[in-house]
């Protein structure tokens, strides 16, 4: 009797829990089919210090973890030699969380054995010509490919344009979200508008989730904000994450005393009961010369939590959002301030939308759906 499929999945993503809800989806979806080994470096230098890879006593799929050079420069990181000899190992499908073009994918290229099925998995939704050497390295990497995951739609309309890619089976999966962990939990919402001393009224609260950037559009939304208080409309606005611009935030919340809260710092466990204190998301990313929004991890979070959802058309928001939340032109000041109005003032409309949202969840982005598209598509590629 044949035994069950090796799937090995690399990334330096892998570094934090969060990213291997992946892999523990694979390898519960895989069951007794399926035995998947997942790839972490030893350590990856974060914003605020090393991040070192630890495994939690309740993941299933097996942890290696690897030494990792040049890991402040992404384009020239590369795996040691522990990596090459998990590599040497007779695997079934590589699956390779690491854009084509940089130097670590190809390193996993070069090392992966012939027989073995090597995926890309990829966010890049720009197109770019690489410079030397990196358009050669992706074309290396492609070459070797037997097949690509694109994480969004702009992405596999941007790459499949690209002969190397043209050539080989594509797929589009998005990423997923735990919805057993972010599920509407209005208790945990009153709790924490009672820690911020907002209980005391139902003026609805406009959130933020992410890094305080210019690029995910903290200037319009504050510009928005602006704007309902001209017409009159109650609110107040909570934002999680951090960045450059919290010295902004925090001079706009300064003149603005106990409508605005400001948190940073949060650690993703306790993600969802910040949303569950937002009555609407608001996701106002701006695109770049260099850069659109590749997901919005935290619009499906969202979704996951029944919190109506608003997006700018920013990369690949619009193909998150679907029909299950409000998608705003991204620099449409106007339109922004007339949907928030609109949201603010209908607590029946926000509820319709956040069950829109959290049926949406459930049904495209759930990990279990996530990870049976991915072994779906392992498969077509060993039938081949």
């Amino acid at each position: 009797m044949m035994g069950p499929r090796r799937l090995v999945t690399v990334g330096h993503s892998y570094c934090v829990r969060r990213n291997r809800e992946l892999a523990e989806a694979l390898s519960a979806a895989g069951g007794e089919r399926w035995r998947v080994t997942v790839v972490a470096p030893e350590a990856f230098p974060g914003d605020l210090g090393p991040i070192v890879t630890r495994r939690e006593p309740s993941e299933r799929a097996e942890l290696r973890t690897v030494p990792l050079h040049q890991a402040r420069h992404i384009h020239v990181m590369s795996y040691g030699r522990a990596l090459h000899r998990l590599l040497d190992d007779s695997w079934d499908v590589v699956h390779c969380w690491e854009e084509p073009y940089v130097l670590s994918a190809a390193q996993i290229a070069w090392r992966c054995r012939p027989s073995t099925a090597l995926v890309y998995a990829t966010f890049q939704n720009i197109g770019k010509d690489y410079p030397p050497p990196f358009g050669a390295i992706e074309r290396f990497s492609m070459r070797r490919a037997r097949g690509w995951i694109a994480f969004g739609n702009s992405t596999a309309a941007t790459l499949g344009e690209r002969p190397a890619y043209a050539a080989r089976p594509g797929v589009v999966i998005p990423f997923g979200v735990d919805v057993d962990r972010f599920a509407p939990d209005s208790a945990a919402g009153a709790a924490l508008r009672a820690e911020l001393r907002w209980a005391d009224d139902h003026v609805p609260v406009v959130g933020f989730l992410g890094r305080f950037i210019e690029a995910k559009g903290l200037p319009l939304l504050l510009d928005a904000l602006q704007d309902l208080d001209r017409r009159g409309i109650a609110w107040r606005a909570l934002f999680v994450g951090g960045g450059p611009l919290e010295s902004r935030l925090r001079a706009f919340a300064a003149e603005r005393a106990g409508r605005i809260s400001i948190v940073t710092g949060v650690p993703h466990d306790d993600v969802p009961r910040y949303l569950s204190a937002m009555d609407v998301l608001c996701a106002p990313s701006q695109s770049t010369a260099d850069w659109r929004e590749q997901f919005g991890r935290m619009i499906v979070e969202a979704f996951a939590c029944g919190v109506p959802v608003v997006g700018s058309d920013s990369g690949e928001i619009p193909s998150v959002i679907g029909d299950a939340g409000i998608v705003v032109g991204e620099r449409d000041l106007q339109a922004w301030t007339d949907v928030l109005a609109g949201l603010l003032t209908d607590a029946g409309g926000r509820r319709v939308l956040g069950g829109r949202g959290r049926e949406r969840a459930e049904r495209e982005f759930s990990w279990p759906v996530i990870a049976a598209r991915h072994l779906a598509f392992f498969e077509r590629l060993l039938e081949t």
